[in-house]
C-alpha cells in the first residue's frame, strides 16, 4: 500500500549511496511532533527458514528480501515478490490475521511504500510502537536499524536514506523464543508476532528535545504531611530536558497557561537544561483517581513548539502505608494483559484500552497492574485520563538467564525504554522489575542492579516486583526474599484455592517481616463462563466465585495490606492451557470471558472494593 505525504508534512530526503542509518535514542512524546502514519495494509512474506536473510550456509546474504528486487531481464531469477504477496493490516499480530500463522513462531517480512517530497533542514524519524521480537528495518534497500524486545518503542533517523518520490520500508520480524531473551523460553501468554503497534514517519527539527521531565520537585516527595495540603504555602515543579545534540545556547521554554507559569532556560554544553517553577498550592490541582487533573504544557525549543498533558502528584511510602498526595490510599486493582477485549490478538488501540479499563472501573478499581510487559502507550494515557493508577512492568519473567551479561543488557534497555516513554504520566506509581523469579545469588545481583538503575532514571516513583512465597509451612506462609531491601513495596503472588485447597484459606497465617506496604500482586483461579455446578467443581463459575470469597476474607487480615491486583481481568490466550472444551488455549482465570462476558466472581470483587 502506498502512503502519500501531503505538503503539510514534507520530509527531508537526501539520497546517499551506501549510507546506513541507525537507531537513535527514543524520543519522549514523539506523537506530539508533526507526523504521518504508515499504518494500513502491508504486503507480507512468511519466511520459515529465513532464506530472505541467510544463504544456504546460514551466512547473511547481500541478496536478501530487503532489496525488494525485480527481474530486469527474462532470465533473471528472483524467487519472491512483495507486490504479489498477500497483505496484512498493520498494526496487528500475524497469529490472528492469518489462520496459517496461529501457532507460528519465526520470521515474517513486511513491506510498504510511501511518497516523499524533499525539504531541507528537517530530520525524518521512522518510529515503531513495538514489534515482537527481533526486528530489522530497511529503507530503500539500506539498513535503517535493529531492535530487540517485543513491547517497547524505538525510532531511527532515516533522513539520509530517503529519495524523492516513492520510498519503501521493509521489515523483518522474528518472534522465535530463546533462553537468553527477555522474556525467556517459557511464559504464560501468547507470543503474538508482528508489527503490533503504530508505525509513524515523524518530521523533526535538526535539533529537538529528545527527553524531558516535569514533576513535583523532590522536596514535596518527602514531606509529611504533604506541603500541598497547606493553602498558605507554595511548592515547586521540577523541569529537566535533554536535546538530541550536545550543544549550548539553545533556548528552552516551558509554559503552563492555566497556571500562568513560564520559564526560559538555556542549554549547557551537554544540551541539558534544568529548573524549578514555583506555584501556589492553592492554585495547583493534584492528579488523583477522584480528580485526574491534567494541565496542557507547551514546550518550545528555539522556534519549534509541542504540547503534552501532564498531571502532578506525589507518591511515597510511610511504614506499611502508600501515600498519594500525602494521604494513605488502598490500591483497588486488577491485573490486565495487553490483549484485545473480545477474543484474542494484541491490543493496540484507544478503543481496546477504553473497553478494558472500563471493565476495571466497573469493578471499582483505582489501580491496574499492566502485566507482564509494557502495554501500548494509549493504554497508559487512557488510564491517566480515567483516573486509574498504574503498575508498569518489564518481562523479566520466571527463569531468566541471570548469568548472561547480554540478557541483563536487554532487560536494562527494556527498562530504559519503558521509563523513557512514560515517566511523565502521573498515573504510573510503580515500576516493576520482575515476576515470580526463583531465588539465587545471581538473580539477586541481576534484579538488584536493575532496581538501582531504575532509581537513577526516575527517583519519583516506587519500585516493586511480584515475588513468590517460598517459606510455606503447614498453614503459615512467610515471605522471605532478599530483594526486600531493593523494593519500596513488597508484592507477591499466591494461589490458595487453585494450586492449594481453598478450604485452607481460613486457616492460613501470613508473616511478612518487612516494614513496607504489601500488595497481593496475584490471586485467583479459572472458570469457563457459563459453566455452572457446585462450588467445589473445578472450572465452574461457582468454584471461582467461592475462591474469591475465601481469598478476600483471608487477605483482608494481612497486616500492612495496601492493595491487590487479582489475576486477571480477562481470559487471555496461552499455549500452556490446552484442556479441550474448557481452556482451548485460553488461561481462564479472567473475571471476564474472552467474549466480554462477566463471571460471577467479578461481582464478588466489585462488592469488596465498594466497601474499601
Amino acid at each position: 500500500m502506498k502512503h502519500r505525504i501531503f505538503a503539510a508534512l514534507l520530509l527531508t530526503a537526501v539520497a546517499v549511496v551506501g549510507v546506513k542509518a541507525t537507531n537513535v535514542p527514543l524520543v519522549n512524546n514523539i506523537k506530539a511532533y508533526e507526523h504521518t502514519t504508515l499504518n494500513g495494509e502491508w504486503n507480507y512474506i512468511v519466511d520459515v527458514q529465513e532464506e530472505g536473510y541467510y544463504d544456504y550456509r546460514m551466512n547473511p546474504t547481500p541478496w536478501g528480501f530487503f532489496r525488494n528486487a525485480k527481474p530486469q531481464r527474462p532470465e533473471d531469477l528472483v524467487e519472491y515478490d512483495f507486490d504479489k504477496s498477500p497483505t496484512m493490516h498493520i498494526p496487528s499480530d500475524w497469529n490472528t490475521q492469518d489462520e496459517r500463522l496461529f501457532f507460528y513462531e519465526g520470521t515474517v517480512w513486511f513491506k510498504t511504500s510511501f511518497q516523499a517530497v524533499p525539504i531541507d533542514d528537517y530530520t525524518t524519524l521512522l518510529y515503531f510502537g513495538a514489534a515482537n521480537y527481533d526486528c530489522r528495518v530497511w529503507v530503500n534497500g539500506k539498513e535503517a536499524g535493529h531492535h530487540v524486545g517485543g513491547f517497547t518503542p524505538f525510532n531511527m533517523d532515516i533522513s539520509d536514506l530517503l529519495v524523492k518520490g516513492e520510498n519503501t520500508v521493509i521489515v523483518k520480524v522474528d518472534n522465535k523464543r530463546h533462553a537468553e531473551d527477555v522474556p525467556t523460553l517459557i511464559f504464560d501468554w501468547w507470543n503474538y508476532g508482528g508489527i503490533t503497534r503504530d508505525v509513524l514517519l515523524v518530521k523533526m527539527p535538526k535539533t529537538y528535545i529528545e527527553d524531558y521531565s516535569l514533576r513535583m520537585a523532590p522536596a514535596a516527595l518527602t514531606s509529611h504531611p504533604s506541603p500541598l495540603t497547606s493553602k498558605s504555602k507554595s511548592c515547586e515543579l521540577s523541569f529537566t530536558a535533554q536535546l538530541n545534540k550536545q550543544e549550548a545556547g539553545h533556548k528552552v521554554v516551558v509554559y503552563i497557561p492555566e497556571l500562568k507559569l513560564e520559564q526560559q532556560l538555556t542549554t549547557d554544553s551537554e544540551g541539558k537544561v534544568s529548573g524549578k517553577l514555583k506555584v501556589k498550592s492553592s492554585k495547583l490541582q493534584l492528579w488523583s483517581p477522584e480528580n485526574p487533573k491534567l494541565y496542557q504544557v507547551h514546550l518550545s525549543l528555539d522556534t519549534s513548539t509541542f504540547t503534552d498533558s501532564i498531571g502532578f502528584r506525589t507518591i511515597e511510602t510511610r511504614g506499611k502505608e502508600i501515600l498519594l498526595n500525602g494521604k494513605p490510599i488502598f490500591l483497588k486493582g486488577i491485573s490486565i494483559h495487553n490483549e484485545k477485549p473480545n477474543g484474542g490478538g494484541r491490543a493496540n488501540s484507544v478503543e481496546d484500552a477504553r473497553t478494558l479499563l472500563g471493565w476495571a472501573k466497573e469493578l471499582g478499581c483505582n489501580f491496574v497492574r499492566l502485566a507482564h510487559y509494557p502495554h501500548h502507550e494509549e493504554m497508559v494515557r487512557e488510564a491517566e485520563r480515567m483516573g486509574i493508577l498504574v503498575w508498569s512492568e518489564i518481562p523479566v519473567y520466571w527463569t531468566i538467564a541471570w548469568r548472561n551479561p547480554k540478557t541483563y543488557d536487554n532487560a536494562r534497555q527494556q527498562l530504559t525504554d519503558m521509563i523513557r516513554r512514560d515517566h511523565n504520566r502521573a498515573n504510573i506509581i510503580i515500576w516493576s522489575i520482575a515476576n515470580e523469579t526463583p531465588h539465587s545469588k545471581e538473580r539477586d545481583t541481576f534484579l538488584g542492579n536493575l532496581a538501582k538503575y531504575a532509581r537513577t532514571l526516575d527517583d519519583s516513583r516506587l519500585i516493586s516486583m511480584a515475588m513468590e512465597v517460598t517459606g510455606a509451612s503447614n498453614y503459615v506462609n512467610r515471605l522471605n526474599d532478599n530483594m526486600n531491601e531493593y523494593v519500596d513495596v513488597v508484592s507477591f503472588n499466591q494461589y490458595i484455592g487453585w494450586y492449594r485447597d481453598v478450604n485452607d484459606a481460613p486457616k492460613m497465617r501470613w508473616e511478612i517481616p518487612y516494614d513496607k506496604p504489601v500488595i497481593i500482586s496475584e490471586f485467583g483461579g479459572g472458570a469457563r463462563y457459563g459453566l455452572h455446578g457446585q462450588k467445589n467443581q473445578r472450572w465452574t463459575e461457582e468454584f471461582q466465585e467461592n475462591l474469591y470469597r475465601e481469598n478476600i476474607a483471608m487477605i483482608d487480615k494481612i497486616e500492612g495490606l495496601a492493595g491487590t491486583t487479582p489475576w486477571i481481568l480477562k481470559d487471555f490466550r496461552s499455549p500452556r492451557r490446552v484442556l479441550p472444551g474448557v481452556q482451548d488455549y485460553y488461561n481462564r482465570k479472567g473475571l471476564v470471558s474472552d467474549k466480554g462476558e462477566k463471571k460471577k466472581a467479578f461481582y464478588v470483587l466489585r462488592d469488596w472494593y465498594s466497601g474499601k
